[in-house]
């Protein structure tokens, strides 16, 4: 059988109005590679015809392979699933909306042919993106930046190239809530950024709304740093610290005669305020505490219905 050099992981989550196009524009850029090369779609329990359609593939090309999840398990369990999965000498991550253009993998080659053993596209423009997004993506990738302690490149997604060896100790990185392009940097290796100008979606709807977004903005910062907790504890001293001070401003009034009784409406607003940093700071350590859970269950991170190649279609 011939060695893969190229895998390319597709994560699909109800993208059946786009998945044709994303096949055929795929495999024009790979027959111009000329260098034997599969495609890994990775369906994540998609609800619509993407299954179908992906089967449809998968059984009039030999270079592609389809991993069903048995239900949805998220974006970043489908990436991981690809890697898991690939049996190229580097594999490329990118999505199937069409909104990282294909075309740019052909870079990445040839970057990774210099011997860099990860290449992370860079977004220096977004096309077809309201203000609002822009601006919240932006955000988000700056606050990611300052919160955590690993150097997680700004305007970056998951749209790279990795080599076999950084993929092998991916496999090896099996927590629960993940933070794929985290994980990524953590590992090391020789980076490098490679800039391209980002489309809008060909067809369909984003799989990351804002609520999305903002689970995987916390998810990467409690993978990666316990800021959020040493905060939690600068504002607790800081609280007490003010506390304090303000007993004395009480106990100095009652020496000196002044009435203590007038001011309950201030009293209540100050218990009440305290009380709800209490329950922020419980909230933030019962985030970890819920991470710590997850991986004491040590769940897998995505169960495999089957996995379907022209060849065969067997269970897993």
């Amino acid at each position: 059988m011939e060695k893969v050099v190229l895998s390319i992981v597709v994560p699909v989550f109800n993208e059946e109005a786009v998945l044709s196009e994303t096949y055929r524009r795929l495999t024009a850029v790979m027959e111009k590679l000329k260098e034997p090369y599969e495609l890994l779609f990775v369906n994540d329990g998609s609800k619509d015809k993407s299954g179908v359609i992906l089967e449809e593939l998968a059984q009039k090309d030999r270079r592609v392979r389809v991993v069903h999840f048995a239900r949805n398990f998220g974006h970043q369990a489908a990436i991981t699933a690809g890697m898991d999965y690939a049996q190229g000498e580097a594999v490329v991550v990118i999505d199937a909306d069409l909104q990282d253009p294909p075309e740019v993998i052909l870079e990445m080659v040839a970057k990774w042919r210099e011997g860099y053993e990860v290449v992370y596209g860079k977004r220096i423009k977004r096309e077809g993106e309201t203000f609002f997004k822009r601006f919240t993506a932006s955000l988000f990738y700056r606050f990611l930046q300052r919160m955590t302690n690993v150097d997680i490149p700004l305007d970056t997604g998951d749209f790279r190239l990795l080599d076999q060896k950084v993929v092998e100790i991916m496999r090896l990185l099996r927590e629960k809530n993940r933070f794929v392009r985290g994980l990524v940097s953590w590992v090391g290796f020789r980076q490098i950024a490679l800039p391209y100008v980002r489309e809008k979606r060909f067809a369909g709807e984003t799989k990351y709304p804002l609520r999305k977004m903002l689970k995987l903005a916390w998810d990467g910062i409690t993978a990666f740093s316990d800021k959020p907790l040493k905060i939690a504890s600068y504002i607790g001293f800081t609280l007490s610290l003010l506390s304090f001070i303000y007993l004395l401003v009480v106990l100095i009034g009652k020496l000196f005669g002044q009435s203590t009784v007038p001011g309950w409406a201030s009293i209540v607003v100050i218990n009440l305020f305290f009380n709800g940093v209490i329950l922020i700071i419980l909230g933030v350590m019962g985030e970890y505490i819920g991470r710590i859970y997850d991986e004491a269950k040590n769940r897998p991170l995505y169960i495999v219905e089957k996995v379907t190649t022209r060849e065969n279609e067997r269970s897993e």
